[in-house]
């Protein structure tokens, strides 16, 4: 089952190589969407995919030994037709 998930994260996201291993990581499983940095210190995504895949990339980025996720808020979207997985500035 394709989800599109909405997700801020936060913790030791940034100046760490978090957007960078996102992409990887979600471009590896095949997920669509974006990653940015926020203003406020946060990384904010969007991620679209099979849930399996989607709960795969959560699990490979809390494993990345440069990050430290310290909150995640995560909210549904509806699906929405794009190509490939992007960082956004």
């Amino acid at each position: 089952m394709k989800v599109r998930k909405h997700i801020y994260f936060s913790g030791r996201v940034q100046g760490v190589g978090f957007r960078w291993q996102a992409h990887r990581i979600c471009q590896s499983l095949a997920l669509t969407g974006y990653v940015k940095n926020l203003w406020d210190g946060r990384v904010e995504m969007e991620v679209q995919g099979e849930e399996g895949m989607v709960n795969k990339m959560m699990s490979t980025l809390h494993q990345q030994p440069y990050l430290q996720i310290e909150d995640v808020e995560i909210a549904d979207l509806p699906l929405k037709e794009e190509k490939g997985f992007r960082m956004m500035y």
